[in-house]
């Protein structure tokens, strides 16, 4: 382990030992009881010794990291609700201070022995996230949906009036135990009866073994005129160690065959043109670019060589940073950019029509759904996988299903 790993695991243990503090706190103090506290310590010594084993999954690929996932699991369960316990505890805290300072300094006299009734607030208010998260490690995480996008343009070209676009991301395969939810996913997909479907990168989490298990499944993705694929920051295998570069290199080009073996064509900083009669639009696809610590392999340039002065032109772009980078100001006019890479932080809350909310909008701007920008639209996959956290709480797994129509001037 090296030394920043290491201060970076101290500083979140400290962090987490800490909150550990106050929550038994509210437990000691709220629950006379000896279940409650039992419950409390039984859970907790078995996260801190899944944690400290954690260690023995760094850096090995062949273990596909999802032990590494559960725990993470595990920690946003329970240390969720321990925050909520926490904050509580600590506001109270804050009052019975200020009660002190008052009666010290005016005699007055305030009521300090409410400890108990806040401790069990605390712990109320505290089984409502961990229900969500309950649910989303269970459910939440297989709860695709289907959102459809229309999107009229003055200049599309006559024949590709209700052109039907499936786009899905982040599938991360690596992260899925069993084939059920993807034949689930496969099925709603052709259900969609797509003219074409396009992936957005982050196919897996790390290596190109994570898509034998499941190549007859997704080889099962029916469209009309091709199914197309991009490679997200995950795809390179840059979280990894290797032996060597070529064996790096090796990993992306096996990914890169496997994803042919399920029928997708991976670009690679190029385009193809998809014809339909005398009429075409032009699909490009660029490798990851994105905002730093992200890789910017991208080339715009170079997937664009082939397209034409008056294309209609779909991208492919993984990282959704890309589109206020370079894409809304490049002198071809991209229609329609296609990305993924947020996963809505796969916690949130999306009411539509009503709200629609997640933290990673602090890092992200645009973060999920339709954007409009400079006469360019940007759709943002929610993504259809998960990685890290085995789960989603309200910004649930998405298919997209985006019809071009053709608009009278």
């Amino acid at each position: 382990m090296n030394s920043v790993y290491l201060l970076r695991f101290l500083i979140s243990l400290i962090f987490l030992i800490a909150i550990d503090y106050y929550a038994w706190q509210a437990f000691r103090t709220g629950f006379q009881s000896s279940w409650p506290r039992m419950v409390y310590w039984v859970t907790t010594i078995a996260f801190y010794l899944s944690i400290f084993s954690l260690v023995w999954y760094v850096g090995d690929r062949s273990a596909r990291y999802y032990p590494a996932f559960w725990i993470f699991g595990a920690m946003i369960l329970l240390y969720v609700p321990k925050m909520v316990i926490a904050a509580v505890l600590l506001i109270e805290d804050f009052a019975r201070a200020l009660g002190w300072i008052a009666n010290t300094a005016f005699k007055s006299h305030f009521d300090l022995s409410r400890r108990e009734f806040v401790s069990k607030v605390a712990v109320g208010l505290a089984a409502i996230p961990m229900a969500s998260i309950l649910h989303g490690l269970w459910k939440g995480k297989y709860l695709f949906k289907i959102h459809r996008v229309p999107l009229s343009f003055q200049d599309l070209p006559d024949a590709f009036d209700g052109f039907r676009i499936v786009q899905i991301s982040d599938l991360h395969i690596g992260s899925f135990r069993d084939v059920e939810p993807i034949e689930e996913a496969v099925r709603l997909i052709n259900k969609q009866k797509p003219d074409l479907v396009l992936f957005t990168g982050d196919w897996v989490n790390n290596v190109a073994e994570e898509t034998k298990p499941f190549i007859e499944y997704l080889s099962k993705i029916e469209a009309r005129y091709g199914k197309y694929a991009i490679l997200g920051n995950h795809d390179y295998g840059d979280y990894v160690p290797w032996e060597s570069m070529t064996e790096k290199a090796a990993n992306l080009e096996k990914l890169i065959e496997l994803q042919k073996e399920a029928g997708f064509i991976n670009l690679r900083n190029e385009g193809v043109r998809i014809s339909l009669g005398s009429d075409s639009i032009y699909v490009a696809g660029v490798e990851n670019f994105g905002a730093p610590p992200f890789p910017q392999y991208g080339d715009l340039k170079r997937a664009l060589d082939a397209a034409m002065n008056n294309d209609f032109i779909v991208l492919m772009s993984h990282d959704p940073s890309h589109f206020d980078l370079e894409i809304k100001f490049t002198d071809e006019k991209i229609h329609l950019t296609l990305s993924g890479h947020t996963h809505g932080m796969q916690f949130g809350v999306e009411i539509p029509g009503w709200i629609k909310w997640s933290p990673v909008k602090w890092r992200y701007p645009k973060w999920a759904g339709l954007y409009k920008e400079n006469d360019r639209y940007l759709y943002v996959n929610r993504g259809l996988g998960f990685i890290g956290f085995p789960g989603r709480v309200g910004i649930w797994p998405e298919i997209a299903v985006i019809e071009l129509t053709k608009r009278n001037i």
